[in-house]
C-alpha cells in the first residue's frame, strides 16, 4: 500500500527521538568495542572516528559495528557520492531500539581497501552487492535487515532478490533499482536524460580527469542538485568528503556508470548473476520503500515498481522537503521503517 508520512507528525519517529535523547552520551555514541564516534564541546556528537576492519571477499572493509552484538543485525548501505556518516542520525536511534548496527564504507570509499592492486577495481552491480555477501560471511552474520540508499539501495535489492535467505526484510530508498545493460541502451525522453548529465560525462576521458581533479567539488554539486532543499553545513560535507580520498574512488565511480551503459567491460565471474538480474527479478522479502518528497535525483515512480515486491510491501513518502540522502536528512523516518518493517 501507499502511505504519505509527514516526518514531524510521525509518532514512532518521535518515540524513538525521545528514547535516543534520553540515554547518556556514551551510550548514544555507542558503536560496540570500538567507540567509533567523537564530540563536540558541550557532548555533542561529530563523527564516527574509529572503525573496524575485515577482510572479505577481495577487500579489507572498514565499517561501524555498532549496538548490542545479540541484538537483530542490521546492514546500511551508502551511495554516490556519500558515505557511512549518511546514517550516523540513524545508528544511534537502532541501537537505542536494541539492534546490532552494521554500516560499511562501499569498495572505493573511506578505509576500505582492495587486498591485491592486481584486482579489477569493478563498479558493475553484482560486484557491489557480492561485497555485502561477503561481509556478511565475514562477520558470521547468517542473516539481516538490509537497507539502502542510491548505490546501497542497488545493492540492497539485489542481495534481497538473489540470496532472500539471508535477509529477514528491506528497507530500499527509491525503491526497485536493479537494472541491466541491455535495459540502459534504451533511450529515455530528452528531460529524463538531462538528469543523468553525469554519468555521459563520466563516459568521456575529459569526465574522468574532470572528476579526479575536481572530486570533492563535484561531490558537492550532487548533494545540492539531488537534495535541493537540505541545508547542509561545510563541516558536514567535509566530515564525509575525506572518504572520497580513497585511491580506488575514482575507478570505482567511473567504471561504475560507464559500465551501466555498456562502455566499461564488467567481469566474467559475475555474468551468472547479471543474467538474473536482466530477468528483473522479484523480491519477495518483507519490504519498505522510501522517498523524499523534494529528491533532485533521477528516480523511479513508486507506482511504477510497486509490482517488483511479492512479499509483505508498504512504501512511505517521507514530505518536509526530504532529498535523494533521506538517511542523513529524515534519520528518524528511516530508522522507523527499519523497525517497522520487521513487524509487516
Amino acid at each position: 500500500m501507499s502511505d504519505s508520512v509527514n516526518r514531524r507528525d510521525f509518532f514512532g519517529a518521535a518515540m524513538l527521538s525521545l528514547l535516543a535523547s534520553q540515554l547518556p552520551a556514551t551510550s548514544r555514541a555507542a558503536t560496540g568495542s570500538s567507540g567509533a564516534s567523537t564530540k563536540l564541546a558541550g557532548g555533542a556528537l561529530k563523527s564516527f572516528s574509529s572503525l573496524q576492519q575485515i577482510d572479505a571477499g577481495v577487500l579489507n572493509i572498514g565499517y561501524i559495528d555498532a549496538g548490542d552484538p545479540r541484538g537483530t543485525p542490521v546492514v546500511l548501505l551508502h551511495g554516490w557520492p556519500y558515505d557511512i556518516h549518511a546514517y550516523f542520525d540513524v545508528v544511534p536511534l537502532l541501537t537505542a531500539a536494541g539492534y546490532r548496527v552494521i554500516v560499511p564504507h562501499l569498495r572505493g570509499y573511506g578505509t576500505t581497501r582492495f587486498l591485491s592492486p592486481a584486482t579489477f577495481r569493478n563498479g558493475q552491480q553484482s560486484a557491489l552487492a557480492l561485497d555485502v555477501i561477503a561481509l556478511m560471511d565475514a562477520l558470521k552474520i547468517q542473516q539481516a535487515v538490509i537497507g539502502g540508499f542510491d548505490w546501497g539501495a542497488r545493492s540492497a535489492d539485489i542481495v534481497a532478490a538473489l540470496w532472500p535467505q539471508r535477509f529477514k526484510a528491506l528497507v530500499a530508498v527509491s525503491g526497485y533499482l536493479i537494472g541491466s545493460q541491455a535495459l540502459n541502451r534504451n533511450p529515455l525522453p530528452p528531460q529524463a536524460e538531462l538528469q543523468w548529465w553525469y554519468q555521459y560525462y563520466f563516459a568521456t576521458e575529459r569526465g574522468e580527469a574532470g572528476y579526479r581533479k575536481y572530486t570533492r567539488e563535484f561531490a558537492r554539486l550532487i548533494w545540492t542538485s539531488a537534495s535541493p532543499q537540505w541545508q547542509f553545513d561545510d563541516e558536514t560535507f567535509a566530515r564525509s568528503a575525506v572518504a572520497f580520498d580513497n585511491p580506488d574512488h575514482v575507478a570505482i565511480a567511473i567504471h561504475n556508470y560507464r559500465w551501466r551503459l555498456s562502455l566499461g567491460i564488467g567481469e566474467s565471474k559475475y555474468d551468472p548473476y547479471e543474467q538474473q538480474l536482466a530477468a528483473l527479478p522479484t523480491i519477495g522479502v518483507p519490504a519498505i520503500t522510501l522517498e523524499g518528497d523534494a529528491n533532485g535525483a533521477p528516480h523511479p515512480d513508486p507506482a511504477a515498481y510497486a509490482k517488483r515486491f511479492t512479499g509483505k510491501y508498504e512504501h512511505r513518502t517521507i514530505t518536509g522537503g526530504i532529498g535523494h540522502n533521506l538517511p542523513q536528512e529524515a534519520p528518524q523516518a528511516f530508522a522507523q521503517a527499519i523497525i517497522d518493517v520487521g513487524k509487516l
